[in-house]
């Protein structure tokens, strides 16, 4: 099997009871798939719940590895929060706060091979990154 990254877009508000769905979907691409690399952002609902499970399942699953990727340079807030477990990427100090986001999903993208996705309206940030993966060719795991 050829080594797959996983990352993860969604709304930042969660109004459906997805948390089951993910955590079957997440530990599937583990225990099926045999894939140790998640890539997860740190805005809102979603993100958190994705950060959430993915601990979790660490305690069962020793061998994942999941990194919250950051859009904004880490202060002491994010290291209390997040440890050692944070990557900026770099080139993201230099872009404007207000396409930072936007960038780190790219980066996200470009460095993944899989994109589990929590889309529920046509517009926002959610539906565009769910977009751009799509045409990179990543395969989309919808919730």
């Amino acid at each position: 099997m050829e080594f797959s990254t996983v990352c993860f877009f969604g709304h930042s508000e969660v109004i459906h009871n997805i948390r089951p769905k993910l955590t079957e979907i997440i530990e599937n691409l583990i225990t099926e798939e045999k894939l140790t690399e998640f890539y997860v952002g740190n805005q809102r609902q979603f993100d958190s719940m994705v950060y959430s499970v993915l601990k979790e399942l660490k305690t069962k699953h020793p061998q994942i590895r999941y990194t919250v990727v950051l859009a904004y340079m880490p202060d002491e807030h994010i290291k209390e929060v997040y440890g050692e477990d944070t990557l900026y990427p770099e080139g993201l100090e230099i872009v404007p706060k207000k396409f930072a986001i936007n960038k780190r999903n790219e980066w996200m993208i470009l460095n993944s091979d899989i994109s589990v996705c929590y889309v529920y309206k046509t517009m926002g940030g959610a539906a565009k990154f769910k977009g751009k993966a799509e045409k990179k060719g990543l395969r989309i795991i919808s919730l």
